[in-house]
């Protein structure tokens, strides 16, 4: 699927689940860092997406929190209750949810079918009345109240999210 494609597919099923949002098109942004003049732009702050997996590799997890907050393996492997996690593959990331690094985000689990992705989400993400996340491309962002992202994405996306304090 093209890039422009999946943006298109991302956007057809919010709106066919009643999700109201903003999208912004922009170059493509590929980090944090690369984000903080979009998030100037939009009034809101881009979260941070990670893929991670089990030291067996048979466990993957796609971490969201916020941008400023560091990923330290050690904290959070423990406060999922898992072994040691580290980064997924660029190859695993194809395979499991079709996303390119860099365009990670909630909405990459949209493609995954066999639901072999769990989401874990930093509390503080939640706190905030908008979530910000790339449409799986990364040259465009969406703007999405956290309460549809809650109330009507997840339980669309058939996940139960495992919510911590990072």
């Amino acid at each position: 699927m093209t890039e422009n494609k999946k943006i298109s597919f991302v956007c057809r099923c919010l709106e066919e689940h009643f999700i109201e949002y903003e999208i912004f098109y922009h170059d493509a942004a590929f980090t944090i860092a690369e984000c903080e003049n979009i998030e100037k732009k939009i009034g809101s702050k881009i979260c941070k997406n990670l893929l991670l997996t089990t030291t067996s590799g048979n466990v993957y997890y796609l971490l969201m929190l916020s941008g400023e907050k560091k990923f330290v393996t050690k904290d959070v492997s423990k406060k999922l209750g898992t072994s040691r996690l580290s980064f997924a593959s660029p190859e695993k990331m194809r395979e499991l949810i079709n996303t390119e690094p860099g365009s990670l985000s909630v909405t990459s689990l949209i493609f995954d079918s066999e639901k072999a992705v769990k989401l874990a989400i930093d509390c503080d993400i939640l706190k905030g009345e908008y979530i910000c996340c790339h449409p799986s491309d990364n040259t465009a962002t969406l703007k999405i109240k956290t309460k549809d992202l809650t109330e009507k994405l997840l339980p669309f996306l058939g996940t139960d999210p495992v919510i911590i304090d990072i």
